[in-house]
């Protein structure tokens, strides 16, 4: 088959395949430069988490209602400026109708 220098060729890169990686990404630096990063993107700052969950109904029924409005008005900042960008859109096109006539 492949002889004696194959399985030496093999045994060298089954070693030194697993030695590289470690070395590559156990470095701090890489650590520091990649995955912190990445961490702060997926997971909330602690001030952006509510950490006391309500236990009796009535305030877990306020924490709802607070959950609710804050929605609703997210929403409609959103919908404000999704109809100033439309009013704005059709003030320029208006624009460029009567340019060329």
């Amino acid at each position: 088959m492949g002889g004696p220098n194959l399985e030496v060729f093999k045994f060298g890169l089954y070693l030194f395949v697993p030695v590289v990686a470690l070395l590559h990404f156990g470095d701090p630096a890489w650590y520091h430069n990649h995955v912190l990063p990445y961490k702060d993107h997926l997971f909330p700052t602690p001030d952006r988490t509510y950490n006391k969950i309500p236990t009796d109904q009535t305030a877990i029924r306020e924490e709802l209602a607070r959950i609710k409005s804050d929605k609703l008005a997210r929403r409609m900042e959103r919908e404000k400026g999704i109809q100033a960008q439309e009013e704005a859109a059709t003030a320029q096109s208006s624009k460029g109708w009567f340019k060329w006539w």
